[in-house]
């Protein structure tokens, strides 16, 4: 069966760089973009962020992981980019509908986030406290048994150090672990 890692963080820690380097290292792979699954919400869309939207959350990271899950049924190596916090991995991890998904955090520096963040060009966000926000939520999570790769360096050598971690087992969640 082919693996579905998620590679998850806060705002400019290196997501969509490094998954998308994940994604040619198999013979056959995709790259499932979770930003896009809340550009999806057309009216009404809540700052995921932000209490309010913790219904809205569970919609999308729901259909994002139901997505994800069947590329994976289907025979590809399924690389996840996006915003998938512990407190969400359980829903997530369900509407996969696998036994077991592959989840790392990139947690570089809030200095190197911020910095990231303030100087991108044509990304859609570009929220400084959201990020700090966000940062201390992945920064407070990364302290439980799941992996995080705190490193800054170049985006490959993070794509060969998960590709290890990979390889190792040490990135597998199971759907029950609970």
């Amino acid at each position: 069966m082919p693996e579905l890692i998620v590679v998850t963080g806060p705002p400019g820690a290196g997501k969509s760089t490094v998954a998308q380097m994940l994604t040619q290292r198999f013979k056959r792979s995709a790259l499932v973009a979770g930003d896009a699954f809340f550009a999806m919400i057309d009216c009404g869309y809540i700052d995921p962020w932000t209490e309010a939207a913790h219904h809205q959350n569970e919609v999308v990271i729901a259909a994002a992981g139901a997505a994800a899950g069947r590329m994976a049924q289907g025979g590809y190596n399924v690389v996840f980019d996006g915003v998938i916090g512990p407190w969400f991995l359980e829903t997530f991890l369900t509407a996969t509908g696998l036994r077991e998904v592959h989840y790392v955090i990139l947690l570089p520096p809030e200095d190197v986030c911020l910095h990231r963040v303030k100087s991108r060009t044509g990304h859609g966000f570009t929220d400084r406290a959201a990020t700090r926000h966000m940062y201390r939520e992945f920064a407070r999570a990364a302290t439980s048994p799941l992996r995080a790769v705190r490193s800054t360096g170049a985006p490959e050598t993070l794509a060969t150090t998960i590709t290890e971690l990979l390889n190792a087992g040490s990135l597998r969640v199971p759907a029950d672990r609970g």
